[in-house]
């Protein structure tokens, strides 16, 4: 009974951990939401910078996985490259170790006390930051107070011979302590649990910290899991950064194996949660001083072992070579054949848009994602372009680059509103089961046809720079919006008559309109700059207030 009673507190304890770090790393990601971004945004290709952002975003965060992943994320769609997210790894490998350090001090018994205020702040303030800043110390109370359940219940597990034959088996196979440490750490999703755990068995006398430092080791293999599923189905790049992080911990693991002995006889102290803390930092920034000198090799390496597919080498850049064109008016010519691809793609996604609303088609859904991850990435790489020729840009080559980066930022906003607007109401649709009056579909089909036609002529008219079409694009964006606005008439009559379709889908119908009406106007963005030193047809605004 006493066994059982045992189990069930190392359970309970292991449980309030896990509760814990989710409720701090996910209420910390919000209060420090905008610092993650700007970090980010300041990657470089110095790969100590890196570093020191790696280290600061895992000490904001609480996880490494959790940044691995988040960088697995942003190599997929481009935003950052191999070289600069492998010093980001290196970081938050050693930010990592901060909260390990934490646990390892006498922090235990203020966990409930600290629970026990912070529950009384957030309950009582009406304010988000102050509820936010009071979770992150429930979660950190919830942390310290399972590290001491888990002590209190791995102590009486010493009356148990299941888990103490468990545990000397473990010992004798360090392998296996390593794999089940790792496949544990996976499922939590955290080596600071597992770690933790072995805290809480080395404090109660049943683990020695020589075999404690295999389960460190098996803690970093197991927190790469979360990446590496992360990764799963996306492309080479997020499966590049992902399993350049996995690689790293093994074969750190590997360098560090066979010294194990001398590692534990090195660190060993009376105080054993220290000295497992210990040993997870400096198993973590030795690693890190190993590899530090090597990144761009380790980079070519991980480049070899996981290359793009046929289907992703087909999509990159392709009229783009940074440093290749001599002359700055061909450097132009360039930037616009790529940007007409994006358009061709962006086109494509218009055209496909309405079909998001005929029925669930999760293939197109995918399709139209895939291609908004595409759009991202050339908008990128065509400012990143531009950007290297503008210090030699003349005037007139000025102008023409400024104008294809504002048409090549509208265009990823149209890929935008499509990719995170008009697929979440496809969504909401199909979630709520209810369908457009026939009267609606149609309207919102007529809409349709015009953005799509108003869109073809924008692409053809940046192609051209032809001021007629210009002028004809701007009648009909007018046109959309009175279309837009004497629809919105007609359904308002439709709700007032009470026709139930019409009720079930008034949100979705009159956002679809309004949404479609903004792809217009970000179709016709550019065209105003061509029109406006001669103006021949006078449809310019004259202070009307019209656009």
């Amino acid at each position: 009974m006493l066994a059982h009673s045992s189990f069930i507190f190392t359970l309970a304890g292991i449980a309030f951990f896990i509760f814990g770090m989710d409720l701090a790393s996910k209420n910390l990601q919000i209060l420090a939401a905008n610092k993650i971004k700007a970090l980010i945004n300041k990657l470089s290709d110095k790969p100590y910078l890196g570093v020191v952002i790696g280290v600061v975003i895992t000490v904001i965060i609480q996880s490494s996985g959790a940044v691995t992943s988040m960088l697995v994320g942003l190599g997929s769609a481009g935003v950052v490259t191999l070289p600069q997210v492998m010093s980001v790894i290196l970081g938050s490998v050693i930010g990592s170790t901060i909260t390990v350090q934490l646990l390892s001090l006498n922090v235990a018994q203020f966990g409930l006390p600290l629970f026990t205020i912070s529950f009384m702040i957030y309950f009582l303030s009406k304010k988000r930051v102050v509820k936010s800043s009071a979770s992150v110390f429930m979660g950190f109370g919830l942390i310290f107070w399972g590290l001491e359940v888990i002590t209190y219940g791995t102590s009486a597990l010493r009356e148990s011979n299941l888990f103490l034959s468990f545990l000397d088996y473990l010992a004798n196979y360090p392998v296996v302590a390593i794999l089940a440490t790792a496949f544990f750490t996976a499922i939590v999703h955290s080596s600071a649990v597992t770690i933790g755990f072995a805290m809480g068995l080395a404090a109660s006398g049943m683990l020695s910290l020589y075999d404690a430092i295999f389960w460190v080791y098996g803690a970093n293999i197991g927190t790469t899991a979360t990446a590496l599923m992360a990764s799963a189905g996306g492309n080479y790049m997020g499966r590049q950064v992902a399993w350049a992080h996995c690689l790293f911990k093994v074969f750190s693991v590997c360098g560090f194996f066979y010294f194990t002995k001398l590692f534990s006889d090195f660190l060993i102290s009376d105080l054993p949660q220290r000295d497992i803390a210990n040993a997870h930092t400096i198993f973590n920034v030795v690693a890190v001083m190993i590899f530090y000198p090597f990144i761009k090799y380790g980079v070519k390496v991980i480049e070899k072992l996981f290359p793009p597919s046929k289907s992703e080498k087909d999509f990159s850049v392709k009229y783009l070579g940074r440093g290749d064109f001599q002359s700055v008016s061909v450097a132009v010519a360039h930037a616009e054949r790529e940007v007409l691809r994006m358009a061709d793609i962006v086109f494509s996604m218009i055209r496909d848009s309405i079909d998001l609303f005929k029925g669930e088609n999760l293939d197109l859904k995918e399709a139209i994602l895939e291609k908004d991850n595409r759009v991202d990435l050339l908008h990128k790489e065509i400012n990143m372009f531009v950007a290297s020729y503008m210090e030699q840009a003349d005037p007139g080559s000025e102008v023409d680059f400024l104008r294809l980066m504002t048409f090549s930022t509208d265009l990823e906003s149209v890929g935008d509103v499509i990719d995170n607007i008009l697929i979440k109401m496809a969504e909401k649709k199909q979630f709520l089961k209810v369908d457009f009056s026939e009267e609606g579909w149609a309207e919102i089909k007529q809409v349709y046809e015009e953005v799509k036609k108003l869109s073809s002529l924008s692409i053809t008219c940046f192609q051209r720079q032809d001021k007629d079409l210009a002028g004809k694009i701007v009648y009909n964006k007018r046109v959309i919006r009175r279309m837009e606005k004497d629809f919105r008439i007609r359904h308002m009559e439709r709700l007032i008559a009470g026709k139930k379709e019409s009720i079930n889908t008034s949100s979705i119908h009159l956002d679809i309109l309004s949404e479609y009406r903004r792809v217009a106007g970000l179709m016709s963005n550019h065209v105003y700059s061509l029109l406006k030193d001669t103006d021949k047809y006078l449809i310019l605004p004259r202070g009307s207030g019209e656009d």
